[in-house]
């Protein structure tokens, strides 16, 4: 199985020749969730070609251009079946492949006919044909025409030598590549070993999370009281709570109305008393005054008029008769006293307390659950260790290691040959690009040493030295051209033919996943097998798993599991069957009881509140109470009355009437300190228990009848809900208990699945065989050498054909034309002189005449 793995992920790679959400439960706690530690990886998941990228990317067009057909599938499909070995359509194969067949023929027509014209050329030359005759007929348009053959070979020897540059990169990146081919490989291989050793590590992580769960579990457990009994009684609590808190409130009114009742009875007894002092004073001071009136002085006037006033205001010096008519409340008194007999708060308590200890209650009923549920546990931990150590996933990896190893080393023994064929491979691209350069050079010297030494005074036998020389060197790049082009041809069409194709029939379809699709096609590699892998790894044809699947899910960093569809050979599902793990937690939950007794109040406090809502203060008549509160002691201001007696008092002669009057002035203001203001106090006491006792009292029977209402719904309440209730809690603590272990055996399902053992090395490695190695680092330096050189050989041929147009106008000539009819105007004979145009049209002859060589 390892085998397949490796062959099929890693291809040539592997061969014998060197050619990268979690699961969640709806029961399972919030923030609760897991993560397999990030495993880091060297290779890169793309190959970045630089700036060079551009050039590569000229020679993909120039392709497209060449072949812009489809990848053929069909066909190759055909080719590798062999279905039909005797009758391929070889018509298609044809057709595919036309545009690199014609331009092959192109190539192959410049190779052979490149040879004899230059033989025949160079055969015309030595017989002074082909401008082998070194005279040089003089026209009109001459300069124009050498003007233009120098400018045409200057841009044509320009684009030679950007293909030059072009071969001169190609053969540089093999190279470079080459070079960094052991450190990559290296990454991969250590990417690979990360892959193997990584994996136990994974698989051991997921085990130590399952002792995070079940330590999890188990804190729960012992904070049963707290997490199952807490959610009993936070559910019973609103039911319960509001009742007993009005109870007690009640209670305390109780007292509050007792306190009140206390205060207001020994006010009203302090208030007769204080009452009846009052009143023994005021009588006493009266008759006082009425005495001290009885002065002779008050029968002479104006002190009659004085004495007269005060006897009149003598019936105001009176007390409230109505204080001491205050009735007593020693009966509702007794009553609240009754009530108190029974400890109303204590009963609350106790029912606050019944509420409270519910956790606790919890604890000790479910001690013999617990400890079940926790060999339940511990059980489920060695399943799961049993079930994570059968997995096939650690087996395929132990057996793929040793491919792996004997593929590196493979690799380590072959690269140094492969490093020294590329510097074979180098130096003959140094050498043909070096040769080019050679030719390109000596045309670039021709124009340099033509351009520069021509004069256009002198005529062709007299021309100057550097000039005679650059079109020698010109001549020079024509005759090496036609030595060495049909041989750079040669190479050119070789190596288009197989990197064109290989670009064509493998680099483009396997970033395009076509390659796989046939490789996919069902009985292609196998003709009893439908899906090779499939038939390959599980001698199930018939399921469906193909190399494009294989790759892509690798390409997604999916773990071997799920990538390989293992669950066909061993399924963890059924393995890790989380209903038969959880239905063991959920038999040991079940056989979970929990009894409690609430208590509430009682007959007793119900009575108790119901003799208190008798007690009668709600009957009591508030507003004779508090009517006497607003009233004076007295019937008039004392203290205002003595200060007008002494006022008066001072208005008389000074003697015994008037010394007598100031003293019962004074006895007045002692009263007032002495009887008016306790009395006063006593008013104040009496109307704040009065208040509190009208406020306690207003609808306390329907207050009490509200309470008791309210006692009686939560008592039903306890009596038909508090089972349902525990039943309801019990499977919420039950599902937060399984929730942790079905959340932890879905993760443990999706990581070994998706996570554990991750592929993307594999299609890394696959990737750096193929695309890399193959594609990027040969086919894609290798195209652009022969797209580069093939160019520049192709230019050599309109470069030659002016080089040997132009070095007619820059070589020292042996002869030149002579005319025998000489104009008669001076000026046209010296513009004409030594230049020798001949003009065919005037002197009516097409040949020269040939002189003798020229003597200079």
């Amino acid at each position: 199985m390892a085998l397949v793995l490796g062959s099929l992920l890693l291809l040539g790679l592997c061969g014998n020749s060197f050619s990268g959400g979690q699961p969640s439960s709806t029961d399972a706690p919030k923030a609760w969730n897991y993560e397999l530690p990030a495993t880091k990886y060297e290779t890169q998941d793309s190959h970045k070609a630089g700036p060079i990228g551009i050039l590569f990317e000229l020679v993909h067009i120039f392709l497209y251009v060449v072949q812009p057909r489809d990848f053929p599938e069909d066909t190759l499909r055909k080719v590798i079946q062999k279905a039909y070995e005797s009758k391929i359509d070889y018509d298609k194969i044809v057709y595919y492949e036309a545009g690199i067949i014609l331009c092959c023929v192109l190539g192959l027509l410049f190779i052979i006919l490149m040879p004899l014209v230059g033989y025949f050329f160079c055969m015309c030359r030595c017989c002074n044909k082909c401008g082998g005759e070194m005279h040089q007929r003089q026209k009109e348009n001459g300069p124009f025409l050498r003007k233009c053959f120098a400018i045409s070979l200057l841009v044509i020897c320009i684009i030679i030598s950007i293909g030059i540059f072009y071969g001169f990169v190609a053969n540089h990146q093999v190279r470079t590549r080459i070079k960094r081919s052991r450190k990559l490989a290296d990454s991969n291989f250590k990417d690979l070993r990360t892959l193997l050793n990584e994996t136990p590590e994974q698989i051991k992580y997921i085990l130590a999370q399952y002792n995070t769960t079940k330590d999890k579990a188990f804190t729960d457990l012992n904070s049963i009281s707290s997490v199952l009994g807490g959610g009993i009684l936070d559910r019973l609590r609103p039911n319960i709570i509001p009742v007993l808190d009005e109870i007690k409130s009640m209670a305390t009114a109780i007292k509050e109305t007792k306190e009140a009742l206390e205060n207001m009875n020994s006010t009203l007894k302090s208030l007769h008393q204080q009452s009846t002092q009052l009143s023994s004073s005021l009588t006493s001071v009266k008759t006082s005054l009425r005495s001290s009136l009885n002065d002779p002085l008050c029968l002479v006037r104006p002190s009659s008029e004085t004495c007269n006033s005060i006897r009149l205001s003598l019936s105001q010096l009176n007390s409230n008769p109505e204080l001491r008519q205050l009735p007593p409340v020693d009966a509702e008194l007794d009553n609240v006293n009754n009530v108190l007999r029974t400890d109303l708060d204590g009963l609350v308590q106790q029912g606050y307390q019944s509420l409270n200890d519910i956790p606790d209650r919890v604890q000790r009923q479910t001690t013999t659950v617990v400890a079940g549920i926790k060999r339940v546990l511990n059980s489920i931990g060695s399943d799961i260790d049993n079930v994570t150590q059968r997995l096939p996933i650690q087996d395929i990896l132990s057996e793929f290691s040793v491919y792996v190893n004997n593929t590196e080393s493979y690799i380590h023994r072959n690269l140094p040959t492969l490093e020294e064929y590329d510097s074979y491979w180098w130096l003959g691209g140094l050498v043909i690009c070096s040769l080019l350069t050679l030719i390109v050079i000596f045309y670039y010297l021709g124009l340099l040493c033509g351009v520069c030494g021509y004069d256009r005074h002198a005529t062709p036998t007299t021309r100057g030295c550097v000039s005679n020389t650059g079109g020698i060197f010109l001549m020079v790049g024509v005759g090496l051209s036609f030595l060495f082009c049909w041989i750079l041809m040669i190479i050119v069409v070789l190596t288009f033919v197989f990197g064109a194709n290989v670009e064509k029939l493998i680099c483009e379809p396997y970033t395009s996943k076509e390659l796989f699709r046939v490789l996919d096609t069902p009985y292609l590699l196998n003709e009893d097998w439908e899906y090779y892998l499939s038939g390959k790894l599980f001698n199930k044809s018939k399921m469906k798993l193909t190399f494009e699947q294989v790759y892509s899910d690798c390409k997604k960093n999916r773990g071997t599991y799920g990538t390989l569809h293992l669950q066909n050979s061993f399924n963890i599902s059924e393995r890790l069957n989380i209903n038969e793990h959880t239905g063991s937690i959920s038999s040991e939950l079940e056989s979970l009881k929990v009894n409690l007794n609430i208590f509430l109040l009682g007959a007793a406090g119900r009575k108790n509140l119901q003799d208190f809502a008798a007690c009668g203060i709600d009957r009591m008549n508030y507003d004779s109470y508090l009517a006497q509160t607003g009233k004076s002691p007295a019937g008039v201001n004392l203290l205002s009355f003595a200060y007008d007696l002494e006022a008066k008092a001072n208005s008389l002669p000074p003697g015994n009437l008037r010394n007598s009057l100031k003293r019962d002035a004074q006895t007045i203001k002692t009263i007032h300190q002495q009887r008016v203001l306790p009395i006063e106090q006593s008013l104040s006491t009496l109307y704040q228990s009065v208040k509190i006792l009208q406020r306690t009292g207003n609808g306390l029977l329907e207050r009490v009848t509200r309470i008791l209402a309210s006692l009686d719904f939560a008592q039903n309440f306890i009596t038909n809900n508090t089972s349902s209730v525990i039943i309801e809690e019990t499977k919420k603590y039950g599902r937060t208990i399984i929730g942790y272990f079905e959340h932890y055996l879905q993760w443990i399902e999706f990581s070994i699945s998706e996570k554990v053992a991750s592929c993307k090395p594999v299609a890394t490695a696959l990737d750096t065989a193929v695309d890399v190695f193959l594609c990027s680092y040969i086919i894609d330096p290798l195209n652009l050498f022969w797209f580069g050189i093939g160019k520049a050989t192709v230019f050599l041929l309109p470069a030659l054909i002016f080089a040997v147009k132009l070095a007619k106008y820059y070589r020292r000539m042996d002869s030149e034309d002579v005319y025998d009819d000489v104009e008669t105007i001076p000026m046209k004979n010296m513009e004409n002189g030594n230049n020798g145009y001949h003009k065919d049209h005037v002197y009516g002859i097409h040949n020269p005449v040939m002189t003798s060589p020229s003597q200079h």
